[in-house]
């Protein structure tokens, strides 16, 4: 029990003096102690809820060496430079280094100079000559969906990986992924070998991230809507092409934003360019593929855009998490079009599990189309069930009114039989709206009974009709059939059997208007300034912003305002090793600009409200006084009028305790509209105005 009692006092220690933490997040402890106790684990967390630290904090107690596996040459050195920078000994070995290199790495773990070794799938057999020199005390195998053809990233590398177990029978595995459904998880057991695994799914609720989706039509134009309300933030755009990544890129270069592409046509450098260049807050946002953002843990990315609809519920999962990771507000958005289903429908056609990529993206599909909660349709994807409307999704905001449209049902519903179910959604829509184009003449459509019956609706909204009938079962989409549309059971009972069908209005909302407005500057607040500081010693230290403090502990720095060495080391984020390094500056950087902000804005703040500030720094009323020019007398009306509006004030401090007691029985036996003289007279003025105003102030406030 004592040996427990004092891993715990150790992991604990460690969680503050490296990672600046003083508590565990949700489930972290529970998996660390499984580890202890000698037991595999299968570890689902988002991204952002700190899978990382259940293997690196362990790594620090556990007496040999921590292995990492991990898919991408940036990933593991981005997390390689973050514990360094911390103190704690890691290194990695992958294809990108030399042979001198991987000799001076083994030399180094042989002599026990690191504690975490990070090594991609396809260098393990780089490993031969050093594993039985040292102890391997735990395997941890990061983003761990890649080992499962069911997942959305296979990596055939990764299914070699079931020979660590039968290595290393005694050596505990972690197999961590933020995005599994129970299938893949299913899958990564088996293939990874582990008997008997401790399984831990998080929670896959980012309350933080707010959810919006939204027609594919003029994308740009609306993408620059967003951005215009979010000048200097640091975003991530996914799109399916790499022509698409460059093109986008540019436009909105031209646009004034700092933007790149990143996709797999540019060579290794140029990738290695933009990705260190996003890193380290040269560029704000990168236009990329979906392999980008997997090898970074930047925290201060604050929205995620889907250009194209995703091929997965899982991808888009993971993509969308790499917002929001420092636990802020974060934004994501996703466009969703007719043309993207049909294009990832072909490409899912080509696959080798067709049948599998299909059914998956049937559901991204349906999560894209919702109309009830979109938080609701993520969760329930990976068997979370979420009984309240999450508030912060485009549905929740924007409800829907349904209306009864059971005669626009009928309409759709009899073309589609007089077609003879051959024909698919664009055609049903132009014989409804009557459009005369070649391919409805071609056909003949124009004889047909319900050519041009549905006019009063745009091609639009019908459009979104047959899709909101096609969610309620009503329609079918044959997609190996050139999308054709059919009738379904449900159909007929609306044609048939009088049942009635609600759509939702389609609502549109007014289009912003692109001006050739300035872009919006930086707020002058502490929190930018912090920032600007940060990313001045990121580029003197040559290592990424973010590992230097997360925005969210700039925000907390903000809030909290500590200006000595004690009060800093209690901002979440702040261990040791960033005290001894950064906390001088920032201290420094907190009083400053507290200073400058009264000095330049004592004109622009009510009078006794500069009192109040000087009072806060502990000068005294006879100091404050004195340095104002201002009688003792009226500084004491500034403290108590600031005390009546926010209580903020140790008003208390002026007045004696049997003072406030004498004060106190008098307001009880006095009418409390009194005078100030009235109480003064009442004392036979052994108590002065000054002590008889703090007194009423602190009990007025108290009574109310």
């Amino acid at each position: 029990m004592s040996e427990i009692i004092d891993r715990k006092r150790q992991l604990l220690e460690n969680l503050k003096t490296y990672f600046g933490y003083t508590s565990f997040r949700t489930g972290q402890e529970e998996i660390i102690n499984s580890i202890f106790e000698g037991h595999d684990n299968m570890v689902i967390m988002p991204t952002g809820g700190g899978k990382s630290i259940c293997y690196q904090l362990p790594a620090t107690v556990l007496p040999g060496l921590t292995l990492v596996i991990s898919p991408l040459i940036a990933l593991m050195k981005d997390q390689v430079d973050g514990l360094n920078a911390i103190g704690i000994g890691a290194a990695y070995i992958n294809s990108s280094q030399q042979a001198g290199e991987h000799n001076e790495v083994f030399s180094k773990v042989i002599s026990g100079e690191f504690k975490l070794l990070y090594v991609a799938p396809e260098s393990l057999a780089a490993l031969k000559g050093i594993v039985d020199n040292v102890t391997i005390s735990l395997i941890a195998i990061d983003e761990a969906h890649c080992i499962s053809a069911w997942g959305h990233d296979f990596r055939p590398a990764y299914t070699k990986l079931g020979f660590l177990k039968n290595r290393f029978p005694s050596t505990p595995i972690i197999a961590l992924t933020a995005t599994a459904d129970k299938a893949t998880r299913g899958d990564i057991i088996n293939q990874l070998n582990l008997p008997n695994p401790k399984e831990h799914i998080s929670s896959f609720d980012r309350k933080n991230l707010s959810l919006t989706v939204r027609s594919g039509t003029d994308r740009v134009r609306k993408i620059l809507d967003f951005l215009d309300d979010r000048p200097n933030e640091s975003g991530i755009i996914y799109c399916t092409s790499r022509k698409g990544t460059e093109s986008l890129a540019s436009k909105l270069a031209t646009e004034g934003f700092k933007a790149k592409a990143y996709h797999a046509g540019l060579t290794y450098d140029e990738r290695e360019l933009v990705q260190n260049a996003y890193i380290n807050d040269d560029i704000q946002i990168v236009c990329a593929t979906v392999a980008f953002g997997m090898g970074i843990d930047k925290s201060n990315v604050r929205w995620v855009i889907h250009y194209n609809l995703p091929k997965n519920i899982e991808g888009y999962y993971q993509e969308i998490g790499r917002a929001g990771r420092d636990g802020l507000s974060s934004d994501t958005l996703l466009f969703h079009s007719y043309a993207d289903v049909i294009q990832l429908q072909k490409f899912a056609m080509d696959s080798a599990n067709e049948d599998v990529q299909l059914a998956k993206l049937d559901r991204m599909k349906q999560y894209a189309e919702a109309l009830s909660c979109r938080r609701k349709v993520l969760l329930s994807y990976f068997g979370e069930i979420l009984e309240e409307d999450c508030g912060n999704c485009d549905i929740c905001k924007r409800p829907p009114k349904f209306f009864d449209g059971t005669v626009h049902a009928q309409k759709a519903l009899s073309t589609i039989v007089r077609v003879n179910e051959s024909e698919n959604m664009a055609t049903i829509v132009d014989v409804l709206r009557g459009s005369q184009n070649a391919n409805i003449q071609e056909k003949n459509y124009q004889q047909l009974s319900t050519y041009g019956i549905g006019k009063e609706a745009s091609w639009k909204d019908w459009q979104q009709y047959l899709i909101q009938m096609t969610n309620q079962g009503l329609i079918e989409i044959a997609f190996h059939e050139n999308s054709r549309l059919r009738l379904t059971e449900l159909s007929k009972k609306i044609l048939f059997e009088k049942q009635k069908v609600q759509l939702a209005h389609i609502v549109t909302k007014p289009e912003k208007v692109l001006s050739a407005k300035p872009k919006a500057k930086k707020a002058d607040t502490l929190f930018e300034h912090l920032r600007e500081l940060r990313l001045r010693l990121s580029r003197e230290s040559n290592i990424p912003a973010y590992q230097i403090f997360s925005d969210a502990a700039l925000k907390e720095m903000e809030r909290e305002r500590p200006m000595t060495d004690e009060d800093f080391s209690q901002i979440s984020g702040v261990g040791k090793r960033k005290m001894e390094t950064y906390g001088y500056e920032f201290i420094k950087a907190i009083i400053g600009f507290h200073k400058n902000k009264r000095a330049t804005s004592k004109s622009k703040i009510p009078t006794y409200q500069v009192s109040a500030d000087l009072f806060l720094e502990g000068k005294s009323v006879a100091e404050i006084a004195a340095k104002r020019s201002i009688q003792p007398s009226t500084i004491i009306s500034h403290l108590c009028k600031v005390y009546e509006t926010n209580q903020k004030l140790p008003l208390d401090e002026l007045i004696s305790l049997d003072d406030l007691k004498a004060m106190t029985k008098a307001y009880e036996q006095l009418d409390e509209n009194q005078s100030l003289k009235h109480y003064f007279d009442h004392f036979e003025e052994k108590i002065d105005y000054e002590t008889i105003r703090i007194a009423l102030t602190l009990l007025k406030v108290s009574h109310q």
